[in-house]
Formats: C-alpha cells, structure tokens, sequence
C-alpha cells in the first residue's frame, strides 16, 4: 500500500510532539485493494471522498497549514495493531472452545465458551490499548513535506 499524501488542515503543539491534523484522499491508492484481492481494508471505510487523520509530526519536521505532506504507519506496527485487535479475540475463542472440547461440557456450552474467550480477549485488547504509549505507537506519522503552502504575506507576480 502506498503511503497517502495529504494537506495540512491544523498543526497542534502538544508534548512531546506535536500532531498536524492531515486531509488525505480516501479513494483505494494500494493497486492490490483496486483489483480486488487485497486485504480488504478500503471495503470497511469510505472508497471516496477525503478523510480526515490526526498525525504526529516527526521530530526535526516543521509543516503548516497548508503544506502537502506524506504520512506514513509502519508496516509492523500495523501488523501488531491487527494481531492485539483482531488475534487477542480470535485466541480468545479458540481456547474457550478448546477448553469446552476438552472437558466435554456439549455443543451449548462449548458456545457460550467460545463467546466468553471473545469476551475475555476483547478485554485483554482494551488493556493492553490503554497502556501508556501504546496507540502513540499506532498513529500515523508526518515524515515528508512535499510542498509548501503559499504564504498569504508573500509578494503574488502581478498583483498589487
């Protein structure tokens, strides 16, 4: 998947870096996901349109509103974002159903198991989101500034 571009709405100073908030275009960019065999992702948001996402801007980095910039998500960190939201719950049920197929409780039950190792996994990935740090490492990234923003201060040829 290629990493989106988009412009700069809003810059924020916070501590210890700051976030621009970044208008991006929402229509499918990755040639796998146009085709139809990607991995799906474009069928669960908007295909068209633009959106809008908050970033942290890298450090050494400064943009304004205005500024088209390229932000990026690294590619391990959205593979451990998808295994603690999406593996912590299927694990979950795998060995809830485990559980029940070992100790022979019947089909209900092996269920209502299942169900209750989803639960006990969505759990674990509530927590484990909501440690200190945690989504800071999920957010996506400023790490270019393609083009400045012209500047409404600045001498326009031609004009008064």
């Amino acid at each position: 998947m290629d990493n989106p571009r988009g412009r700069v709405i809003a810059v924020r100073d916070f501590e210890p870096a700051p976030y621009a908030l970044v208008e991006v275009d929402a229509s499918v960019s990755c040639a796998r996901c146009a085709e139809g065999k990607g991995c799906g992702a474009g069928l669960l948001g908007r295909t068209s349109g633009s959106r809008r996402v908050d970033a942290l801007v890298a450090t050494g980095l400064t943009v304004r509103e205005g500024d088209e910039v390229r932000i990026e998500l690294a590619p391990s960190n959205l593979l451990q974002a998808s295994m603690i939201v999406y593996g912590l719950p299927l694990a979950g049920a795998i060995l809830g159903a485990g559980f029940a197929y070992i100790a022979g409780i019947g089909e209900l039950n092996a269920a209502m198991a299942a169900l209750g190792g989803i639960l006990a996994g969505l759990i674990v990935a509530r927590l484990r989101l909501k440690q200190d740090g945690c989504l800071r490492q999920f957010t996506p990234t400023v790490v270019e500034r393609l083009t400045v923003a012209a500047r409404s201060s600045e001498h326009i040829p031609g004009g008064p």
